[in-house]
């Protein structure tokens, strides 16, 4: 079974496991928190990622960790059942999952654009608004540069894909006078 799949699967017993009175956004910040700290500590990322260390003692060490840097109880008793099924090494997949669910259940999609330069400002908020009205959902945009598309924009919004560059305009030319 894939890691992220995994990841997925303790994500959404997470969200489905909180108690009365626990929110879901109090736990994606404490996931949060939690992330940067094991990324930020090379002693947890080791204790997170080495599979010579039993189980039950990362349980336990991982646990001494969230109680000193005052995490719910929730998200301590979660985390140990991570740590004790010999998964704390999905730490970063699963808060990742997690923080998926949560744009889901928010209605906010990720749509990742690529051009040759930056967006200004007036244009990525006209992207984000046609975007928004094509998907129905808010949409967060994520750039990198291409600068091999040479101008426009290519979109990626799910599995679905909007190519509005100039390289894909010249290599549907291209196909277009080969197919004649």
């Amino acid at each position: 079974m894939s890691q992220l799949l995994i990841a997925r699967r303790y994500a959404k017993a997470l969200v489905e496991s909180r108690e009365a009175g626990t929110s879901l956004d109090a736990i994606q910040k404490e996931l949060a928190d939690i992330d940067a700290l094991v990324r930020g500590n090379a002693d947890l990322t080791r204790l997170a990622q080495d599979p010579l260390i039993a189980p039950s003692q990362k349980a336990e060490a991982f646990d001494q960790v969230l109680a000193a840097a005052k995490v719910s109880d929730v998200v301590r008793r979660f985390f140990r059942a991570v740590a004790q099924g010999a998964r704390l090494n999905l730490i970063h997949d699963i808060v990742t999952a997690f923080n998926e669910r949560m744009d889901e259940r928010m209605g906010i999609v990720n749509a990742f654009v690529q051009s040759p330069q930056a967006l200004n400002e007036t244009q990525s908020k006209a992207l984000a608004t046609s975007l928004s009205q094509r998907t129905g959902k808010t949409v967060r945009l994520k750039w990198d540069r291409d600068a091999s598309l040479l101008g426009g924009v290519k979109v990626q919004v799910g599995s679905t894909i909007y190519d509005a560059s100039l390289l894909g305009q010249l290599q549907q030319l291209k196909t277009r006078l080969l197919s004649v």
